[in-house]
């Protein structure tokens, strides 16, 4: 009966818990992630503002204009796109923040399929 009863408290306070969102902290700034692809990791730097955001990868630069949907979804299109995969929006939405960090998931707008990453902030 004990074990029943502190069963249930413990789901009721776990299930009330909601991961921290300052999501306005990471609106504009300079982050770094990095994703692993195989055996290789690969960093990528992000210059964001509240309109434009500038990824560099691999010594080149991406410039992509941000429409907020509210403080935690943005999408992300590219102002010079390469070719038709390019010119697919990316929906993120940011998942949970702490401190400088955030988790997100990212997508193509109207995709199901979403993979998650996280990113750093080092500079405001």
């Amino acid at each position: 009966m004990r074990f029943s009863l502190l069963l249930v408290v413990f789901l009721f306070l776990t299930s009330c818990y909601e991961s921290e969102r300052n999501c306005s902290d990471f609106k504009t700034g300079t982050f770094e992630f990095e994703a692993l692809s195989g055996t290789e990791v690969f960093k990528t730097t992000i210059i964001r503002n509240d309109s434009i955001e500038v990824d560099f990868f691999d010594g080149k630069s991406d410039t992509s204009s941000i429409r907020w949907i509210n403080d935690c979804e943005y999408v992300l299109e590219k102002l010079h796109p390469k070719n038709q995969a390019e010119k697919k929006a990316i929906l993120i939405k940011i998942l949970t923040t702490d401190k400088n960090t955030y988790t997100f998931e990212f997508s193509e707008v109207g995709k199901t399929k979403t993979s998650k990453a996280s990113a750093r902030k080092v500079k405001p």
